[in-house]
């Protein structure tokens, strides 16, 4: 039975020290009990259980933790439903790309920072059956991805947990125009969304199928002005418990800036009205600009402000033609999500955002 990658005998006592379980153990390392107490003796250390004991020996971490809310606490539960686990055992991990965020959880938590570095994103275990009784009480189960429910926030600490979901599994536009969380769970999903709505954001759910079938949710915050809005309440209290990027996506500090945004474009082709492409193509070259980069301005007004008017698709121009060119990648994914949200074709769409630039450059 071979070790799992990143398992040295240095890991394995470590994460033995710890005082997980050895079911859990074994699935950690890769190696049976048997062979991981021999890595213990062989490097002078002292046995802390019996072989084949199923229960942990305690070891340090504040199993009150989530007992008392505290802004540090919500932003963990935060995190803690999107990017948590309750394992079958008296277990939960935490895996995050970046370590910082894992060691402020262990910190917070008073917990030793014991990390499964064994699978392809860092993964904080801490072993304790109360704190996993405490977030069954909330209804944070294991399997808990498609029903996990969106808990009783104490109002105050609110902003602090969204913060903490999304550092967990949201995405915000690197121009911060648009940003989104995505879970299985129906019920948190709305539960979120009720947030937004509360605080007068504009914000909407989509959804669309897991490769496994299953259906996620995103919940969408769109518009510049209403991320900046989002920004300001729920980093209102925080230090450095966050993740950086997504609060520098938020405040737009790469918008306009093609060098900073690093935003890679792909070709598109889609059929637009002739004379309406002649019309903005002597605006590009009056203004000394590019025609694309005129369309995504466009691009981004619909994104912010919606439509101005519904799109009539009875009456479409006769002289389409084919117009292939490149856009930013995630502004025509945003484009392309917004024309299957409202069940329109996408040729219409875009051609209202060139018709919405023509008129703005008049």
């Amino acid at each position: 039975m071979p070790r799992n990658p990143g398992m040295t005998d240095e890991k394995i006592i470590e994460i033995y020290k710890s005082g997980i379980n050895y079911k859990e153990m074994e699935q950690v390392v890769g190696l049976t009990s048997t062979a991981i107490l021999n890595i213990v003796y062989k490097h002078g250390e002292k046995a802390n259980h019996k072989q084949y004991a199923g229960q942990p020996r305690k070891h340090k971490v504040n199993e009150d933790f989530f007992k008392t809310w505290t802004h540090e606490m919500a932003w963990v539960l935060g995190l803690f439903i999107t990017d948590g686990c309750v394992t079958r055992y008296n277990s939960i991990t935490f895996a995050q790309k970046d370590e910082r965020i894992l060691r402020l959880i262990a910190k917070y938590m008073d917990a030793d920072y014991v990390i499964n570095s064994s699978t392809n994103t860092p993964t904080l275990i801490i072993n304790s059956k109360c704190i996993k009784e405490d977030l069954n009480k909330m209804g944070i189960l294991a399997n808990k991805s498609l029903n996990v429910p969106f808990p009783d926030v104490p109002k105050s600490f609110i902003p602090s947990f969204v913060r903490g979901v999304i550092d967990g599994d949201g995405w915000v536009d690197r121009e911060g125009y648009v940003m989104n969380v995505t879970t299985a769970s129906q019920i948190f999903a709305k539960g979120l969304q009720g947030i937004f709505q509360s605080w007068q954001l504009r914000t909407s759910i989509s959804e669309q199928s897991s490769k496994h079938g299953n259906k996620l949710y995103r919940i969408w915050v769109k518009g510049n002005i209403d991320l900046l809005k989002l920004e300001k309440i729920i980093y209102n209290r925080a230090s450095d418990n966050y993740v950086y990027y997504k609060r520098d996506n938020m405040l737009g500090k790469y918008r306009g800036n093609p060098q900073l945004s690093r935003d890679s474009r792909v070709k598109f082709r889609t059929n637009v009205s002739h004379a309406l492409l002649c019309q903005i193509r002597e605006i590009a070259k009056k203004h000394n600009t590019y025609t694309n980069y005129l369309i995504e301005n466009g691009f981004k007004l619909v994104l912010e402000n919606g439509f101005e008017k519904k799109i009539s698709t009875e009456n479409r121009p006769e002289d389409r033609i084919q117009y292939k060119t490149t856009y930013k990648k995630t502004l025509l994914e945003q484009i392309k999500l917004l024309a299957k949200e409202q069940k329109m074709n996408i040729n219409d769409i875009i051609e209202y955002c060139i018709r919405l630039e023509v008129n703005r450059r008049r």
